[in-house]
């Protein structure tokens, strides 16, 4: 399904039930941890990235917070019917796993190098 947020809009927040998968088709979204007293940025991203792939592990919950910083269009999947199909299909949960692991790994470089200041988000 399509979904349209506004600039400001937030998309999901940490803590959330996951059970969503998101495709950034246009605009731009930051991926925030919050802690009690501090918002920390760790990736802005983009038409052809991907958010929301904790569908995919337990305990589905969403561990991050992710904000569109401009008008923004999405696909959306419901990750509960993803899941199952992945169960079901074990080639297909096999491909999906693959996909989504090198998504997370890209996500973490890419966050580690932020933090310690060798690019900007």
């Amino acid at each position: 399904m399509r979904a349209r947020f506004n600039a400001g809009d937030v998309i999901f927040r940490e803590g959330d039930p996951a059970n969503r998968f998101y495709l950034i088709i246009k605009g731009k979204v930051v991926v925030e941890s919050q802690t009690e007293h501090k918002r920390t940025l760790l990736q802005t991203v983009g038409a052809g990235d991907v958010l929301g792939w904790s569908w995919l592990f337990p305990p589905y919950y969403l561990h991050f917070d992710a904000r569109a910083i401009e008008p923004t269009e999405v696909m959306f999947f419901y990750g509960t019917r993803l899941r199952e199909m992945c169960e079901e299909d074990r080639d297909l949960g096999f491909e999906m796993l693959k996909r989504i692991a090198h998504v997370v790994i890209n996500r973490l470089v890419t966050t580690e190098k932020r933090l310690l200041g060798h690019i900007h988000a």
